[in-house]
């Protein structure tokens, strides 16, 4: 997976001039505020309309990003949880199942309960469902940009194993600002500002800051 972009247009972009990712990495990204880490992953996904430049994906592959403060749509559980495929694409059962995975079998049984989801849950347990739906979709790219900062260091750190394990051939991006997510990622890449854009560079896998 390559990527570049020349946004000098667009404030707190970034122009990245090498491979962004290879297939089956899993790559932690880090770097100062502003310095256009989320950016950069709205633009993989395909979420970013500002400035010039191409990311290119290879044919057919699945994009998935998933943001620190997941969306649901109003309506039953299952269906926040299955977002963005439509209502019914996944059993019960496996919707259950998955929750129960992510560290919330009380609300296993709450899938036909109607509600505003982002409302009633804490932004932990959103997040954690947020890696239940990642999961359940099983992308070839997931992009995880501080998906799972609101939970303590155990709890996360139980969430990437889970999608180690589940998802084996999914390539990985992470924003994180934590050196304990170093341990489940096989290569770093920072962004650092040089004038009024941002270049990605390889980084060592070492203690995370920023």
């Amino acid at each position: 997976m390559t990527s570049w972009c020349d946004c000098r247009k667009a404030p707190h972009w970034s122009r990245p001039t090498t491979s962004w990712c290879r297939r089956g990495e899993r790559v932690l990204v880090t770097g100062p505020s502003g310095s256009g880490k989320s950016t950069l992953f709205r633009a993989i996904a395909g979420k970013w309309p500002f400035g010039t430049g191409v990311v290119t994906v290879p044919k057919g592959a699945t994009v998935m990003a998933l943001p620190q403060r997941p969306y649901f749509p109003i309506g039953t559980l299952a269906a926040a949880v299955t977002y963005p495929a439509e209502p019914g694409t996944f059993s019960n059962d496996q919707l259950a199942a998955m929750i129960t995975a992510v560290g919330l079998p009380a609300l296993a049984d709450r899938l036909d309960e109607e509600a505003h989801w982002n409302r009633m849950l804490s932004l932990g347990e959103q997040q954690r469902l947020g890696i239940a739906r990642a999961i359940l979709q099983a992308p070839d790219y997931l992009l995880l940009d501080e998906a799972t900062a609101s939970l303590d260091e155990p709890s996360e750190a139980d969430l990437y194993r889970l999608l180690i394990d589940r998802l084996p051939g999914t390539t990985i991006g992470s924003i994180g600002h934590r050196s304990t997510l170093i341990a489940f990622h096989s290569r770093g890449l920072r962004l650092t500002r040089e004038g009024d854009h941002s270049r990605v560079r390889e980084s060592k896998l070492e203690a995370v800051n920023g």
